[in-house]
């Protein structure tokens, strides 16, 4: 009979935590070049053999859960081809620009999506969105105190036909236990401030907190 996997009374447990792993990259090639983002082939040792795996090579990306004083959220609708829906999400967008800060970056997709500003900004959640075929982490913040914008950004492509909405906090979070919308950084993050509320928001972490996952390291950088 295999061992009893549970632990004993007063064995201590570690708590819930991914384990960094640095498994030696022997080679790696980026072998489709997208619009967007490309497609990358590393050949790795992992528990004594060489495995070789495709997954989209992604630049990152953060959303922003802007929450106003009467605790409802501001989300977006827009048309996501993939798979053929106007999806309800958070505002959000790729780190693509060089040098910026993760923070600058949440701000400045707020402003341009929702022509909001906030003077409270904290960290929600870090999410790696497909860790099975994609190096995609989303960090998620959470901006309060907000106001309006002095400007109104101009949209286009896909965000020229993009709804806006004030929703309840509550309204969202029933809106995904009832699995109404299936934007997964809007479900993590109305479900996590769901949380991080009714424990006073104390869960939060500070806006620049390091974000050790925010890219896979490889033993070669230089690679095509």
């Amino acid at each position: 009979m295999a061992d009893d996997p549970r632990p004993t009374v007063g064995e201590r447990v570690e708590p819930l935590a991914d384990q960094p792993v640095e498994a030696p990259v022997r080679a790696s090639e980026r072998v489709f070049e997208g619009k967007v983002w490309d497609i990358r082939r590393d050949a790795f040792e992992f528990g004594g053999e060489e495995i070789v795996r495709e997954y989209v090579d992604h630049t990152g990306a953060v959303g922003v859960l802007a929450i106003d004083d009467a605790d409802r959220v501001f989300l977006i609708k827009q048309y996501r081809h993939p798979v053929r829906m106007r999806d309800w999400e958070i505002p959000a967008g790729l780190l693509d620009v060089d040098g910026e800060h993760p923070l600058a970056a949440a701000q400045r997709e707020l402003a341009e999506e929702a022509d909001l500003e906030a003077s409270d900004w904290a960290v929600l959640a870090d999410v790696a969105t497909s860790p099975g075929g994609s190096d995609e982490v989303i960090r998620i913040y959470v901006a309060r105190d907000l106001s309006a914008t002095a400007s109104v950004f101009a949209r286009e492509a896909e965000e020229a036909d993009m709804q806006t909405r004030w929703v309840p906090l509550a309204e969202g979070v029933e809106a995904v236990l009832a699995r109404r919308i299936h934007n997964a950084p809007l479900a993590i993050a109305l479900l996590a401030a769901d949380a991080a509320r009714a424990r006073g928001w104390q869960s939060l972490g500070e806006a620049d907190a390091p974000w050790p996952n925010r890219a896979p390291t490889r033993q070669d950088p230089t690679a095509p």
